[in-house]
């Protein structure tokens, strides 16, 4: 796929808390590792790490990400918005509506969904994994943020997954017939994250309407059959979000349920 234009990208930020700070690697373990470490380090915000290839990219639960060498975009943004900790949820949100945003402008074509609470997803029956957003902080004893890494990986020009994906996983090109350009769409992801940002920190408004947006744009938020997987695991119906952004559920037994860390899949 050639090399990533780092020049390029950085100039297109200009005016970001991101322009400048962007740093590149051909293999890494984790993007997130490395922002979290760096910011422990004391690094200022607004720092971006995009990779090639993760050896050992992470997703949601512990579970592994597969990332293979120049095909996708992984990115980690290392941010300080002015959050309490129990907000981290919206830092998720807010991600997967600008992936949606950022795809649709790169490619023109508005496929992606969000199956609460981070995976970007294509169609149904089986909903395809694309994308997912892996969101890890570290709070002040106050309960403020001191920082997050957002990391966000999204399939773009895979061909073919590993056997024990290809049922599941899916990517931009084999979706839309063609290639799609990382740089073009870590700029665009970049621009709107700056804004939401700075929304985000300067009005606490704001953070409430993420969780009204993403019902808005994901199907999965009302009226879509589900199997959870937590405790002993259930079924049912979704009901919409929380005020903290938890998905409930309207059981088949009668009973109605919030869901705070299992995974969620249509039946």
């Amino acid at each position: 796929m050639g090399s990533f234009d780092v020049d390029g990208v950085n100039e297109a930020l200009q005016g970001t808390i991101f322009h400048g700070r962007l740093q590149h690697f051909v293999t890494i373990g984790s993007t997130n590792i490395q922002a979290l470490a760096d910011a422990q380090a004391g690094i200022e915000t607004g720092q971006v790490y995009i990779a090639d290839e993760q050896t050992t990219g992470r997703g949601r639960g512990g579970h592994t990400w597969h990332s293979e060498p120049d095909r996708g975009l992984y990115l980690t943004m290392l941010v300080r918005p002015a959050l309490r900790s129990s907000d981290v949820l919206k830092l998720s949100m807010v991600t997967a509506l600008v992936a949606i945003e950022a795809v649709a402008e790169v490619t023109a074509s508005r496929i992606m969904d969000i199956r609460w609470p981070n995976d970007l997803v294509i169609g149904a029956n089986p909903a395809r994994k694309v994308g997912g957003i892996l969101t890890e902080a570290v709070s002040k004893p106050s309960g403020e943020l001191r920082h997050a890494a957002i990391g966000i990986g999204i399939n773009l020009n895979q061909t073919e997954f590993p056997v024990e994906l290809a049922d599941v996983a899916t990517s931009l090109r084999r979706e839309l017939g063609t290639s799609v350009s990382r740089e073009e769409l870590a700029v665009s992801l970049l621009l709107q994250m700056d804004k939401e940002l700075g929304r985000l920190d300067s009005n606490s408004n704001e953070t409430e309407d993420v969780f009204h947006r993403v019902e808005r744009e994901s199907t999965w938020i009302r009226g879509k059959r589900v199997r959870v997987a937590e405790e002993e695991g259930y079924t049912g119906t979704t009901a919409g979000l929380t005020t903290e952004g938890l998905l409930r559920i309207h059981c088949d037994n009668g009973t109605e349920r919030v869901v705070r860390h299992g995974g969620v899949r249509e039946l």
